[in-house]
């Protein structure tokens, strides 16, 4: 996920009263979750480094599976594997009450990683995004709401989702019948960490989308190959693609409104095996991301349009591929639920550290668990709630601050092969997060909602 500003705007503090308890369920305080969050550590923080210095890529993730359905079973959770691809699911039953979930990401990306920390990964992967971090909070948030069955009553669903860096993963396993067999969520609950301060968290406000729509599509173009010393007698693929790499951001520049956000990566380019041979095709990989699913047609649209006109422009014998491989709406996530959650986490956190999110064109595909996967999973008003987590250290965020040594430069940012959350500062806080989210679930939504699980 991209970095907000370095200067988040922050919320004015809140005031509410404790929300209802679960029936036969004693009330724990938001800000007691910190310190009961501590016999838990030790366990989440052992498959944080494991994962992180063993990461893999999108639909290659099976130890990574393994290793957090371990944890999870290791919980007191009911684990299920091989949902769709390499998804886990771990159940944690506690009596008739609503149907929480709690998502995190099991895939790296394909960066290698220059961090130099002892159990950084060595080869050509790395978890630049943090997955490694939700994985260990979400299992740490089981193992500590496990341990506080008297305070909650519900099922509790933990889910490890694979490809989500390649927005496949949320799709394929709800195509695998995630809800029919596991059970409609009363809610669905997911962080992500961001460059803000270890401790803080982040909400959007408003209708503000905590993330774009987004499509990722790959392109050949074809030519006809032959000598470079004959470039006359060939159709260049190159050329063509090179020439579709500058055009295609008139998309943003021209082709979007000054109101309307958009972007367009070319974030793959490959071509040819030799200098002195123009080659038979050229391939690009391109991410385009918007503000709103409207302005993401018209882009795609666009991408389309000039990539066949430039295909044509060299005397392609044929016309080029333009294949969307993914997509994914726009996240936008349920209001009430939303402020419920900003509510315990200033409880938890204190109010100075619950910040407003601006919004960001990073891509999820979070939002198929709701309503944008209703064609998926049959199911509509299942509300989400996701929010940013803080992972940057005092020091670093002291140094980059006005006044510090390197002022105006921003923390390390996502997919940056220097990322690295500071974890000693930003675990514990991530478990809390989360377990105080999920508490404030059972306590607020109807007992009626619960049906037995599968």
């Amino acid at each position: 996920m991209p970095p907000s500003p370095n200067e988040a705007p922050r919320t004015p503090p809140r005031t509410a009263g404790p929300p209802e308890t679960a029936e036969g369920a004693a009330p724990v305080g938001a800000r007691s979750l910190l310190a009961l969050a501590g016999p838990v550590l030790r366990p989440a923080l052992d498959l944080y480094l494991e994962v992180h210095a063993r990461p893999e890529l999108s639909g290659r993730e099976a130890a990574t599976a393994d290793r957090f359905a371990r944890r999870l079973a290791d919980a007191g959770c009911a684990v299920t594997q091989g949902v769709g691809g390499h998804g886990v699911v771990g159940v944690l039953r506690n009596g008739a009450g609503p149907r929480v979930w709690l998502r995190a990401e099991l895939d790296a990306l394909p960066v290698r990683e220059r961090t130099g920390l002892p159990y950084a990964a060595r080869g050509e992967a790395m978890h630049a995004c943090g997955h490694d971090l939700h994985l260990a909070a979400a299992a740490g948030a089981a193992d500590l709401l496990a341990r506080l069955r008297d305070r909650w009553r519900g099922t509790l669903l933990v889910v490890g989702q694979p490809a989500e860096e390649t927005l496949a993963g949320a799709e394929a396993m709800l195509r695998d019948g995630l809800y029919e067999r596991f059970g409609r969520p009363s809610a669905v609950l997911a962080q992500h960490a961001a460059p803000l301060p270890s401790g803080t968290v982040a909400h959007g406000t408003g209708g503000t989308p905590m993330a774009a729509a987004a499509a990722v599509l790959d392109v050949v173009v074809h030519g006809r190959g032959g000598h470079a010393a004959t470039p006359h007698l060939t159709a260049d693929p190159v050329l063509a693609a090179a020439a579709a790499v500058t055009r295609l951001q008139d998309l943003v520049s021209r082709g979007a409104p000054p109101a309307e956000q958009v972007t367009l990566t070319v974030g793959t380019l490959r071509a040819g095996t030799a200098a002195n041979v123009v080659p038979e095709s050229a391939a690009l990989g391109i991410g385009v991301r918007a503000s709103s699913g409207a302005a993401l047609e018209r882009a795609v649209a666009g991408v389309r349009r000039i990539v066949l006109a430039e295909s044509a422009a060299v005397g392609a014998p044929r016309e080029p591929e333009i294949t969307v491989v993914s997509r994914s709406a726009a996240l936008r996530c349920d209001p009430a639920t939303t402020e419920e959650v900003r509510r315990v986490h200033a409880e938890l956190l204190g109010s100075g550290r619950v910040l407003a999110w601006p919004g960001s064109m990073a891509a999820e595909d979070f939002p198929l668990f709701g309503d944008a996967g209703e064609a998926l999973h049959g199911q509509r008003g299942v509300p989400l709630a996701y929010w940013m987590l803080g992972v940057v250290g005092p020091e670093e965020w002291r140094r980059t601050a006005p006044g510090g040594p390197d002022a105006g430069a921003p923390p390390v940012t996502n997919h940056s092969p220097y990322f690295a959350p500071h974890v000693g500062s930003a675990l514990r806080p991530a478990i809390a997060a989360a377990a105080a989210a999920v508490l404030d679930r059972f306590a607020r939504l109807p007992q009626r909602e619960a049906r037995p699980v599968p």
